[in-house]
Parts: structure tokens; C-alpha cells; sequence
């Protein structure tokens, strides 16, 4: 009876570890977000503006969808919008904030993949922190 919940046990792990590789191997898609020398401090009321680039094996790569979320101080969500890369393989996130309150602000950028490789994606992304003063 010991052993054969012994042998039900390592079974089980051996699954799991094996279904974890199988995710990995299948996600052959990456392309990551880069921000381009990033301005983290702004007035209340100024225009947020920030650029950037999708690296896809280590070049600029165009047509890549990204989702832009900001969340306020309070955190609840500010921004929640996604647009593709140019045909540069660059971005520009633009936000008004003439309507908010100063404060520590949330962007995180994330690269998505076009429909075809969703299957095989690693979204990955990129945080960071804007003061609204």
C-alpha cells in the first residue's frame, strides 16, 4: 500500500516536471519590450511620453502587439490599451495626465505575439515606476 502511493507519488511529479519542460520547449516566440532612455518624473498635468523598441532576437522587430497598462496611486487602472510596434520595430506610450492626481504611477508594457504564434508565446514585459509631481 506504501509504496504504491510512493510510486503514485514520484509518477505524479515526474508529470509535472515533464509537462513544465514540454511548455518551455514550445515557446520559441519571445520578444520583450525595451524602454529608450526612460523619463521617470513628470509635473501633474504634462504630456507622459516614453519610447521604446520590441527586441526580437536581439533586433527591432516590427508589427509586434503590445498592451500599455498604468495604474493610478490608488490602483485602480489609468490605461489599459494595446497598439503594434511601427515598422521599425519601435513605440511611443503618450499619456495626458492633466486630469490626475500627483503620485507614484505603474506602467507595465507587454509583448504579445501575432495570432498565429499565440500558441507559442512568452509574453514578457517591462515595468516601471512614473512620480507625477
Amino acid at each position: 500500500m506504501i509504496a504504491a502511493k510512493k510510486t503514485y507519488s514520484i509518477s505524479f511529479a515526474l508529470l509535472f516536471i515533464l509537462c513544465g519542460v514540454i511548455q518551455n520547449s514550445f515557446a520559441t516566440h519571445i520578444s520583450e519590450p525595451v524602454l529608450i532612455d526612460p523619463q521617470t518624473q513628470f509635473k501633474a498635468g504634462d504630456m507622459v511620453i516614453l519610447h521604446g523598441r520590441v527586441d526580437y532576437n536581439a533586433q527591432p522587430a516590427p508589427d509586434v502587439l503590445l498592451n500599455f497598462k498604468l495604474i493610478r496611486p490608488d490602483g485602480t487602472m489609468a490605461v489599459d490599451q494595446s497598439y503594434p510596434s511601427n515598422a521599425e520595430g519601435h513605440f511611443e506610450f503618450k499619456f495626458d495626465s492633466k486630469n490626475e492626481v500627483p503620485g507614484t504611477y505603474q506602467i507595465t508594457i507587454t509583448s504579445h505575439c501575432l495570432e498565429i504564434h499565440r500558441y507559442a508565446c512568452t509574453y514578457k514585459n517591462q515595468t516601471l515606476s512614473l512620480e507625477l509631481k
